[in-house]
Formats: C-alpha cells, sequence, structure tokens
C-alpha cells in the first residue's frame, strides 16, 4: 500500500514539474517574440514602453507608428524613409522603431516602397515622381499632419532631392491653416501667416531633409566608387557598362542627354523653369548629410559629404565621440555663394568630369549642410560600411545603431 502511495505521489510530481516547464517554454517563447527586435549592442538602451505598429500602405511600404491606446494620439509630423538601389521599406525598419521609442506621440514614419528591388533602375525623374505621388497619397490618409522630414539612404537621398522639388510649392496656405474651426484671415493671424508661405512640401512644413550615403555628386570618375579604386580604366568601363543599371546608371554616371539638355544630376545643383530643386531643399529648416569617412565600396566620401577632395578633414585628424563612437566628425559650414559660374551647356560641351563636380558641389552647397562624419575602422562590419551606416539589416549591420541615434538625437521635430 505504502508503495502505491509512493508511486501515485511521484506521478503527481512529475505532472506538476512537466507544467511549470511547459509554462515556462511558453514564456520564454513569448519573451523572444517581445525582445525579437532588441538590439544587440551595448550602446543602446531599450524600451518596450512603447510598442510600434505597423499599417500597411497600399503601395506595398508602411507606416509606423506608436500604439498609444486610451489617448488621444494624433502624431503631426510625417517621416518619410527611401531605400537605395535594390532595396526595400524594410531597410529602414530599424530606424523606424528608433523614432517610435524616441518621439512615440510626435511622429508617423512612412517607409516608401515606391521604387523597390529592380524599380530602382528606372531613372532619378521616373522614381522621383512616383515617390512625390507615394507622399501625397500618405498625406492624404493622415489629415492632422502638419510637418514633413526626408531621410535617404544611398539613391535615395538623389531620389528624395527630385521628389522634394515635385512636391514644392511656394507662397501657399498650409495645409494646417484653420485650426479648431477658426478662419486665420483676421489681423492677428495674418503676420503669423504670411511668414509661413515661405515654401511647403506636399502642403506640409518641412523641417528635416537627411541623407546617408548618398552620391549626390554621381558615380563618374574622380574616386567617386572607391571600388574602382581611382583606377581611371577601371573608371572608364564601368561609366560606358553604365546602361546595365538602366536609365539610373546612365543618370548616376552623367551620361545622359535628354533632348540635348545637361544631364540630370547637374540640372538638379539649381533651379530650373519647371522644377526647383534648391528652393525645395531651402524650404527644409535642416539639412544633413551623414558619410562614411572609409569602407564604403560604393560611394565616394566628398560625394556623400557634398565636399571638395580638397576639403576633406585630414583622416588622422579626426576624433570618435564618446556617445557615438563611430561618428568622428561634425561640421556645421556656411552656404557659399558661387560666383563667376560657367553655364550648364558649357560644361557639358567640354564633357570633363571636374567641371560637372564643380557645378554639383557649388549649386547644392549654396545652402547651409551639417556634415557627419562616419568611421566604422576596427570592425567586421566595417567592410560593409555602406549598408552598416543605416543598419539596413539589424543582425549584420548593428554596429550602425550609434549613428541612427546621433541622428534621431539631433531630428528637429
Amino acid at each position: 500500500m505504502e508503495t502505491e502511495n509512493n508511486r501515485a505521489q511521484s506521478v503527481k510530481e512529475e505532472r506538476e514539474m512537466e507544467n511549470k516547464l511547459g509554462s515556462r517554454n511558453t514564456m520564454k517563447k513569448e519573451e523572444k517574440k517581445k525582445l525579437s527586435f532588441i538590439p544587440r549592442f551595448p550602446c543602446m538602451r531599450v524600451d518596450d514602453s512603447v510598442p510600434a505598429v505597423e499599417t500597411p500602405a497600399a503601395d506595398g511600404g508602411f507606416d509606423m507608428e506608436a500604439a498609444c491606446k486610451g489617448r488621444d494620439h494624433s502624431p503631426t509630423h510625417l517621416v518619410v524613409t527611401i531605400n537605395g538601389i535594390i532595396g526595400s521599406a524594410q531597410n529602414w525598419r530599424y530606424a523606424a522603431k528608433q523614432f517610435m521609442k524616441a518621439y512615440p506621440d510626435d511622429v508617423i514614419v512612412h517607409c516608401s516602397q515606391s521604387n523597390t528591388s529592380m524599380l530602382t533602375f528606372d531613372g532619378v525623374d521616373v522614381m522621383g515622381k512616383r515617390l512625390a505621388d507615394e507622399v501625397i497619397s500618405v498625406v492624404g490618409r493622415h489629415p492632422k499632419l502638419q510637418k514633413i522630414s526626408f531621410l535617404g539612404h544611398s539613391l535615395g537621398g538623389v531620389i528624395a532631392r527630385y521628389a522634394i522639388a515635385v512636391l514644392y510649392q511656394q507662397n501657399v496656405t498650409p495645409k494646417h491653416g484653420e485650426q479648431n474651426g477658426e478662419h486665420v484671415g483676421d489681423e492677428s493671424h495674418r503676420s503669423s501667416l504670411e511668414e509661413k508661405q515661405r515654401g511647403y512640401i506636399a502642403g506640409l512644413e518641412p523641417v528635416n531633409f537627411i541623407t546617408f550615403a548618398t552620391p549626390h555628386l554621381g558615380s563618374r570618375g574622380h574616386k567617386q566608387v572607391p571600388a574602382f579604386c581611382g583606377l581611371y580604366t577601371m573608371e572608364k568601363l564601368a561609366s560606358r557598362a553604365s546602361f546595365l543599371l538602366g536609365r539610373t546608371g546612365k543618370h548616376l554616371f552623367l551620361n545622359d542627354s535628354d533632348d540635348g539638355k545637361a544631364p540630370i544630376l547637374l540640372r538638379m545643383s539649381s533651379d530650373s523653369e519647371d522644377l526647383k530643386f534648391i528652393s525645395a531643399l531651402q524650404s527644409f529648416k535642416r539639412r544633413a548629410a551623414y558619410a562614411n569617412v572609409r569602407f564604403d565600396n560604393l560611394v565616394g566620401w566628398s560625394s556623400s559629404s557634398l565636399r571638395r577632395r580638397s576639403e576633406l578633414p585630414k583622416r588622422r585628424s579626426l576624433v570618435r565621440n564618446a556617445k557615438y563612437p563611430h561618428i568622428v566628425n561634425e561640421e556645421k559650414s556656411n552656404a557659399v555663394s558661387p560666383q563667376g559660374e560657367v553655364s550648364l551647356e558649357v560644361k557639358v560641351a567640354r564633357g570633363r568630369t571636374r567641371d560637372m563636380e564643380e557645378t554639383m558641389i557649388r549649386g547644392l552647397t549654396s545652402l547651409n549642410w551639417e556634415r557627419v562624419d562616419v568611421n566604422f575602422n576596427g570592425g567586421v562590419q566595417r567592410l560593409l560600411a555602406h549598408n552598416t551606416i543605416q543598419v539596413k539589416t539589424q543582425c549584420i549591420n548593428s554596429d550602425g545603431a550609434d549613428v541612427i541615434q546621433h541622428m534621431i538625437d539631433n531630428f528637429q521635430l
């Protein structure tokens, strides 16, 4: 009898132990699911108190905003992210989540998908117009938006520059010109309204325009594509083979001459009758260019930082930031007014890369830009610097987390 009682007791204890283990395993699975996007690096503080919600858009991209239940949640700032060549909306997913943690009440992040994968070969103008249409659609879905900012990685920064020119509106009443049913036509509001009628993007107030490893000066010669090792023969062959990237390749290598016009990147360095490229950029309160100092095999340092090679800081003088280890230099330069400019037609006729490059630099640096130089020296991920600066894929580009955090900490709302 005693033996049977002992057996019954043993069976009971085993079942209780199995139940405990089962619940513990279930808990582990739930915890893993909850913490699946926690970054694997020491410099980031993870805060799960503000969960993010992804809302798929009809165009294939997605909106990301904080899941704030039980209170009025109406973000007023739209942040549009644009991927690089052969990229997708998912490339900006990590950065979007960090925005949600930092500014849960203020921003909606829209990760664009109108120019994805092979669509990135269609040309800067076609992609810029597609992005502009996408932004208009997003703004229409969120009627309480008041401000807009753009984040572009690699080619995405050039696409964004074209798109904002398409979306640029001058001397118009902002989308939020009427609030709470009050008309802004009386004298007390007139002066402030006139101040705001300086230039808007898709009817919203432009705030931040930020690029990461963007080939602002194109990819033609002059070590603008480090993978070619500065060898003239390789650069020339690449220029001739630019057709492999479709119209985009021609645009990046300055080989396009549609209807006898100057290459599109040259035209984008000034205002034209049709599109006000510089005026659109100027409408933003802040412009910033993040650039890789080394190990970016696709985009040269001078191109992504909008500097002449003679203006690049000496590498030995670069010092790591204590808070953001991969930030080695920050610079806020004054705009330079171009003098004695030669016409685009003359420069195109000459066909000299340095002439066209100088034209683009002068046009773009007629505005103030913040330059942030990044160096992933010392880690394995430096070999993937072009994607690491954006944290394109978290598991293999996590070293760039402090760069994204720097961008968010300096973001203007």
